[in-house]
């Protein structure tokens, strides 16, 4: 596959799962009443239900009323309309999903999530699915990847000019030289009006030095647990130029070396700190051929998705689409809203 691979997963799966229509809209609503038409092709509400699922459970447990949930089936509707219009351009192009290729794509969803084929089948069945309707849904993904190579990815292109500009947005003021680090931070803030929550905090973080250094946890575990600053990666950083670090920061990385990794508890105004040396380099500064296959599959990607998107409308432009019901007078009252 190209570096815009096809990108199916098992959330894609989760997606799919069924429902019943909700007590609140059940007279608006119906299981297997149409929704919409498009073209010659008609969108469920039953399939509506299906889409919006898990969405809506999450929603139910977090309390929302259910008048809240329209939007939702909205929003599911026109994705259908869109899966819809796409399977109107694979019909007419001739565009279909081979035996073969869904046979390839299932193997390499497996290959990248490290299961069998037999482990990926009871996955499957996990999320209440059967392992033919699993393949329906790879199919239409590998159409709709070949509807989107033939009618948007191939109008994309990415011109030299367009690189040197982002390039010079990204990296024009970059460094020259120097030296870069790697760092781990971990920042626990307390009130600056309690001193016994300054005192609290650090005594917090005292002790989570010592059990880093013991090597009971690493650093990346406690600042995942008690962090204020970026617990979501451990604390980490990543590379900082020298000259770009806080002051503070600067200072206390005198006295780190590979022997001596972990910073003293640093106390600030806002909080007391942790600092990990992780590694240290010369900074090599990015030159434009370095960071084109970056600049260009970034410029690539935005382009495909601006491009699909007056695709699709064009589309929607020139199909007759007619939303019924409830979607129907809700799409009536937007437009009318729009208008100046």
């Amino acid at each position: 596959m190209s570096r815009f691979r096809l990108r199916t997963s098992l959330a894609v799966v989760a997606a799919v799962a069924a429902l019943l229509v909700s007590p609140a809209l059940g007279e608006e609503i119906l299981v297997d009443g149409i929704a919409a038409q498009v073209g010659d092709q008609v969108v469920l509400a039953s399939e509506i239900e299906e889409l919006a699922r898990p969405t809506l459970e999450r929603m139910r447990e977090a309390g929302l009323p259910e008048e809240q949930f329209l939007q939702l089936r909205k929003d599911a509707l026109e994705r259908l309309i869109e899966d819809r219009l796409i399977e109107a351009v694979v019909k007419r192009l001739e565009l279909s999903a081979t035996t073969a290729e869904i046979d390839t794509a299932i193997r390499s969803i497996a290959d990248d999530t490290g299961l069998s084929l037999g482990q990926l089948t009871e996955s499957v069945a996990g999320y209440g699915m059967t392992f033919e309707d699993y393949r329906e849904k790879i199919k239409g993904e590998i159409e709709r990847n070949k509807v989107l190579s033939t009618m948007v990815r191939s109008k994309v292109q990415i011109t030299d000019a367009e690189v040197g500009v982002e390039f010079q947005k990204r990296f024009g003021e970059q460094r020259e030289g120097g030296e870069e680090v790697h760092l781990r931070h971990i920042m626990v803030l307390f009130d600056p009006e309690n001193p016994m929550s300054r005192d609290a905090v650090c005594a917090e973080v005292a002790k989570a030095r010592e059990m880093i250094v013991d090597g009971r946890a690493s650093f990346q575990q406690v600042a995942q647990s008690i962090s204020n600053a970026s617990p979501e990666t451990g604390g980490d950083l990543g590379w900082i130029h020298l000259d770009d670090l806080a002051g503070w920061m600067g200072a206390e990385l005198l006295a780190l070396n590979e022997l001596n990794p972990v910073s003293r508890v640093i106390e600030m105004p806002f909080g007391c700190n942790l600092l990990e040396l992780v590694d240290r380099r010369l900074f090599q500064p990015m030159t434009l051929e370095s960071a084109r296959p970056m600049i260009e599959n970034d410029l690539f990607r935005q382009k495909t998705e601006e491009e699909y998107l007056r695709w699709v409308n064009q589309l929607r432009e020139a199909t007759y689409i007619q939303r019924m019901g409830v979607y129907a007078a809700s799409s009536v009252a937007e437009a009318s809203a729009e208008q100046p």
